[in-house]
C-alpha cells in the first residue's frame, strides 16, 4: 500500500509518501515548508497570512516532492481535515480532492490529533499485540490530552486541558518575558541554565482526582511573580523558565503515570509539538522505566506538524478497515472541520 498525504492544518505545508506492508513502514518522500519565520514578527500565527502562503506553496511543493513520477504507484490519498485553522485546512483539502478525483484514487480524511498519536510509529517498532493498550500523552500548541489507545482507531479520552494547552502556556510565558515566538524551544533552552526551585509556582489540579489539566493559573502565577520584582535580569529569566517548566512537567507526569497504572497499559507514548521537549521526555521515560513499560516518542523532525504522521494514521485506518474511503464525486463532499475532536467523550 502506498499513500500520498497532505497536511495544512496550521502554518506548515507538508507532503509525504509512505509505503506499508503489514507493520513494516517506509517513508519514501517527506517535505515540510514551515512559515515560522513569517509569523515570528506577529508573535503568533495569523490565519489569513498562513492560508495565503499555503496557496503559494502547495502546488510547487507537490511538484518538487513527487518529481516526474507524480502519482505513479500511489494507491490512496490522505489529507488532514481538522482540527486546525479552517482557512489553512481548505487549501490542503482542495488539493487532495482535486488530485484524488483526477487520478481516480480513494481519499481518506485524517484527524490531525490522530496523526500525532501515530507519529511514534515512524521511527519505532510498535507491536499492537505487545504494546496495546497504550497511554498517549498528546502535548502541542493547541492540545493537551491523555488518550487511552486500546487498538488501531480505538480511543478513549482520559483527560484534557480545561483552558490553555501546554504549548500555548509556554508561548504566553515567553511573551511575558519578551523572549519571542515560538516560546517553547526558547523557554526549554533557558530552563537548562536556571534553578527550578528559584520560584515557588503552583501545580494546578495536581490533586484534583481526575486526569484534567489547567495551565492558565500557572501562567498568571508567573506574571505575578515577575511583577513583584522591580527588574529582572538574565538569571531571573532562566530561573523562571526552569521553575515554570518544572511545574508543568510535574503535573503532566503525575497525571500520566497515575492513568498508566489505573488502566494497566502495556506502553506509554508521547506525541505533539511539545514532545520535542527533552526534559519532559527524560522525565516521562524515567517513570516508564520504573514501571517496566516501553516508552515511545517521535523523532524530533516528526514532533511538529508533518504529512508523514498523517500517512501513518491513514495507513492503519485503511489496514484496520476503519477508514471511510471517498471515491468519485463523493470526494467533493469532504469539508474542513476546525474543531474536529478525535474522542468526544471521556472515560
Amino acid at each position: 500500500m502506498k499513500i500520498l498525504a497532505i497536511e495544512t492544518s496550521c502554518d506548515e505545508t507538508a507532503i509525504a509518501v509512505l509505503s506499508g506492508d503489514g507493520d513494516s513502514l517506509r517513508l519514501e518522500k517527506n517535505a515540510v515548508y514551515s512559515q515560522i519565520d513569517i509569523h515570528k514578527k506577529f508573535g503568533g500565527v495569523v490565519p489569513e497570512v498562513a492560508a495565503r502562503k499555503h496557496l503559494e506553496t502547495i502546488i510547487p511543493l507537490i511538484d518538487d516532492t513527487l518529481g516526474k513520477d507524480k502519482l505513479r504507484g500511489i494507491d490512496y490519498l490522505a489529507v488532514t481535515s481538522g482540527p486546525g485553522l479552517v482557512t489553512s485546512l481548505i487549501l490542503g483539502i482542495t488539493a487532495a480532492k482535486t488530485l484524488a478525483y483526477v487520478h481516480q484514487l480513494p481519499l481518506v480524511s485524517v484527524n490531525h490529533i490522530e496523526g500525532h498519536v501515530y507519529s511514534p510509529w515512524l521511527t519505532n517498532e510498535i507491536d499492537a499485540k505487545k504494546h496495546f493498550p497504550a497511554l498517549v500523552l498528546v502535548v502541542s500548541g493547541g492540545h493537551t490530552e491523555i488518550i487511552l489507545m486500546k487498538g488501531h482507531g480505538d480511543y478513549q479520552l482520559i483527560g484534557q486541558t480545561l483552558d490553555d494547552a501546554v504549548g500555548e502556556a509556554y508561548d504566553k510565558v515567553a511573551k511575558l518575558m519578551g523572549l519571542g515566538y515560538p516560546g517553547g524551544p526558547i523557554v526549554s533552552k533557558l530552563a537548562e541554565e536556571g534553578n527550578k526551585d528559584a520560584y515557588k509556582l503552583p501545580r494546578p489540579m495536581m490533586d484534583s482526582g481526575d486526569y484534567n489539566f489547567s495551565l492558565s493559573g500557572l501562567k498568571t502565577a508567573v506574571l505575578y511573580s515577575l511583577e513583584k520584582k522591580k527588574s529582572i535580569d538574565q538569571e531571573d529569566i532562566s530561573n523562571m523558565c526552569a521553575s515554570f517548566q518544572n511545574a508543568v512537567i510535574e503535573v503532566l507526569l503525575s497525571k500520566t503515570i497515575k492513568a498508566a497504572k489505573e488502566f494497566e497499559v502495556k506502553s506509554i507514548m508521547i506525541a505533539g509539538g511539545v514532545s520535542a521537549n527533552q526534559a519532559l521526555k527524560d522525565a516521562l521515560g524515567s517513570e516508564a522505566k520504573k514501571m517496566d513499560l516501553p516508552f515511545f516518542y517521535p523523532e524530533l523532525k516528526f514532533t511538529g506538524d508533518n504529512a508523514a504522521m498523517i500517512a501513518v494514521a491513514a495507513y492503519y485506518k485503511i489496514k484496520s478497515k476503519k477508514a471511510e474511503l471517498l471515491k468519485g464525486k463523493n470526494i467533493f463532499s469532504l469539508e474542513p472541520n476546525g474543531n474536529w475532536q478525535l474522542v468526544k467523550n471521556k472515560v
